[in-house]
């Protein structure tokens, strides 16, 4: 047993971890203030669009014509996908740095949440017709999306177990040469 961020102990192999005693950069991550301060930021995003969605970008929605509200709707839709991938994706990595999950649970519900990159679906045209407060939120939600799957792609990265140690090139030469001068020869490894 060894240390675990959040205060509860658990096995490395609960962790995945290969060594005892050693944080993974995932674990170092999730339970850091950077951390703390990018799962605030992607709810607060979260909590302030559904506030607008629901108040003034509804109201706004009714004035537009009939193409631009369609390209209200499409995006809106696109908006609210985003984060909540987004959501999901923190909520289960603090699972994890609370000790709610290990990531051995957390990787077996990974499958659930869906981090795609996803750009406006509307050409600039278009989106300069709606309105600057709801393009607002999407731009942000945009690069908000940016830092969460490059976050992934690194923790996924350094999960990854390290590459077996291939032999040495000098190695496969010798082998090489002993084989091709006397078959069936082998020295002690190392030489």
């Amino acid at each position: 047993m060894s240390w675990w961020p959040g205060g509860s102990r658990s096995s490395d192999s609960e962790r995945g971890l290969a060594q005892p005693g050693v944080l993974s950069f995932a674990s170092r991550h999730t339970g850091s203030e950077a951390f703390k301060t990018l799962f605030k930021e992607g709810m607060g995003l979260v909590e302030t669009a559904a506030s607008y969605l629901d108040g003034p970008g509804r109201e706004q929605s009714k004035a537009l014509g009939r193409p631009v509200a369609l390209a209200y709707a499409t995006e809106s839709m696109r908006l609210t996908t985003r984060l909540m991938q987004i959501a999901s994706w923190l909520l289960l990595r603090r699972a994890v740095a609370e000790g709610e999950l290990t990531p051995l649970q957390a990787a077996s519900e990974k499958h659930r949440v869906r981090l795609a990159r996803q750009e406006l679906s509307c050409d600039a045209e278009m989106l300069a017709q709606l309105p600057a407060d709801f393009v607002a939120l999407c731009e942000r939600s945009l690069r908000l999306q940016a830092r969460v799957i490059h976050l992934d792609r690194s923790l996924a990265a350094a999960a990854e177990p390290a590459p077996a140690p291939s032999a040495s090139p000098f190695e496969s030469q010798w082998a090489k040469l002993r084989e091709a001068f006397h078959p069936g020869f082998s020295t002690p490894r190392g030489v």
